[in-house]
């Protein structure tokens, strides 16, 4: 099994990085703009964010399996309990909507944190 290469010096691991949207280069907290949305640079170190291609994968694949896990829960307390409609709405779409978001950070920060330590670009 291969080992993962370590971390350069002064660069956040994979985990840590995706966690907490840190920066791959200088470990800054500056990679978000927004809620899910890159920074175009790093405010610590400079870093051009805009060159890193994520895309939209992240998205799809979050939200099809938080959906299927928020389905089956929701299916299992209808069962076990029977609730009315609205403990449903209520319960169920902050946390749909809080899983999506939470995880797409991650996953995105991730990626782009793979990027960047794969040296990642267009085919030459």
């Amino acid at each position: 099994m291969a080992e993962a290469p370590e971390p350069s010096k002064g660069q956040p691991g994979l985990a840590e990085a995706a966690l907490f949207g840190l920066c791959p280069r200088c470990g800054g907290r500056t990679l978000f703009a927004g809620p899910t949305r890159f920074a175009e640079r790093c405010r610590a170190c400079g870093l051009d964010l805009t060159r890193f291609n994520v895309g939209d994968g992240p998205a799809a694949f979050l939200t099809l399996g938080i959906g299927a896990i928020i389905v089956a829960l929701a299916l299992w307390l209808q069962l076990a309990a029977e609730p009315p409609w609205w403990v449903h709405a209520i319960l169920w779409l902050p946390l749909t909507v809080l899983g999506v978001v939470l995880g797409l950070r991650v996953a995105k920060a991730a990626l782009l944190q793979s990027e960047y330590r794969n040296k990642a670009g267009e085919g030459q």
